[in-house]
């Protein structure tokens, strides 16, 4: 199984970017995309950006992530 996660771009030089997963930051190899802007959201899937996405839908998918992490959290019996 795959699992790609959104990112915000921060920050590019040149074959690589700094992006945000939502409070944490990476350094990605973006060079498999053309004409990457800074505040764009890309895909990052093992360590590439792999697409760009669209802001709502990269925040819709973040905010799922983060509920799933919360209720991961809630059934852990040793927290």
């Amino acid at each position: 199984m795959c699992l790609a996660v959104p990112a915000r771009v921060e920050a590019i030089d040149g074959d690589f970017a700094d992006v945000d997963f939502g409070g944490t930051r990476k350094k990605v190899c973006v060079s498999l995309l053309q004409d990457l802007k800074i505040g764009e959201y890309v895909i990052v899937h093992t360590g590439y950006a792999i697409e760009k996405m669209k802001p709502e839908e990269a925040k819709k998918t973040l905010a799922l992530f983060e509920e799933m992490a919360q209720m991961a959290s809630a059934m852990d019996p040793e927290q």
